[in-house]
């Protein structure tokens, strides 16, 4: 027993490292002096973080990034709470079947979804832009933005509703000075879970940007170009630091949820 713990312990960190090594060569690199992606490195320096400071065109996708990035997790977010809401409070006709709608992009690869949206677009005769890619990631974030919604619903004592409401809020104010200050947390994760989802989202980015390209679009049309490799690598290992922050934010609040869960169910 003994012996299959510690093969099984080795296994495991054995599949991290594998799985992690290239997000730690990544920053590794990024610092080396040489084109040359490859060890020995030929020493510190950090003129290819400097280089980016003179890429406008990474200046350009990078906004594009940030708006689409804020623009579909607002909208998913704003979706998932309604979604969760009712969802989560009442039963309907065709209920689990919708659930499954909305949910589908959770198991749908991602290039099936792209290439279905630009069909879809085509044939609408809409325009390739940064709003189809807001669309499109909206669709992505949305089942996301729902299950974090609905776990922060599920846990809602609805004694707390059903007491505003007999002392004289109509449905709305309940939901807006009751309920929805009190899965704050939730919405809080959903926003930052979908933000770092669509500012590293390739694919669909990749079927519906215009002419306007994201960011990660634009780093695979540099991995191209060798002598865009390190400075590609430095702006890697922004969005890697960038995307560590916002993840540890997103637990730190997904951890929030818990424990105000866990309060009120012991004080029901």
């Amino acid at each position: 027993m003994y012996k299959t713990n510690k093969l099984l312990k080795i296994f495991v960190i054995g599949f991290l490292i594998f799985l992690y090594a290239p997000a730690v060569l990544l920053p590794i690199f990024s610092f080396n002096s040489s084109q040359v992606i490859s060890f020995p490195l030929s020493g510190f320096s950090t003129k290819w973080f400097g280089q980016l400071l003179n890429e406008d065109t990474l200046h350009d996708a990078l906004l594009n990034s940030l708006i689409i990035a804020v623009l579909s997790s607002a909208l998913a977010t704003m979706l998932g709470t309604l979604t969760a809401r009712a969802a989560s409070r009442y039963k309907f006709f065709g209920q689990k079947v919708t659930m499954g709608f909305i949910l589908l992009p959770l198991i749908l690869p991602e290039i099936i979804l792209g290439v279905c949206l630009l069909t879809v677009l085509i044939q609408l005769g809409l325009n390739l832009s940064l709003w189809t890619v807001v669309l499109g990631h909206t669709l992505l974030i949305l089942p996301f933005a729902t299950l974090i919604l609905l776990s922060a619903f599920n846990n809602l004592n609805i004694s707390l509703e059903e007491a505003s409401l007999d002392l004289g809020m109509n449905a709305w104010q309940t939901f807006y000075k009751i309920i929805l200050p009190m899965v704050t947390p939730g919405l809080i994760s959903s926003l930052l879970i979908g933000f770092v989802i669509s500012l590293d989202e390739f694919i669909i980015a990749f079927f519906l940007t215009g002419v306007d390209p994201t960011l990660p679009v634009y780093i695979w049309s540099q991995l191209r170009f060798p002598a865009k490799l390190p400075s590609t690598m430095a702006l890697g290992t922004i969005l890697l630091i960038v995307s560590l922050i916002l993840v540890s934010f997103f637990e730190y609040y997904r951890r929030r949820i818990e424990k105000y869960s866990q309060a009120l169910t012991r004080g029901k």
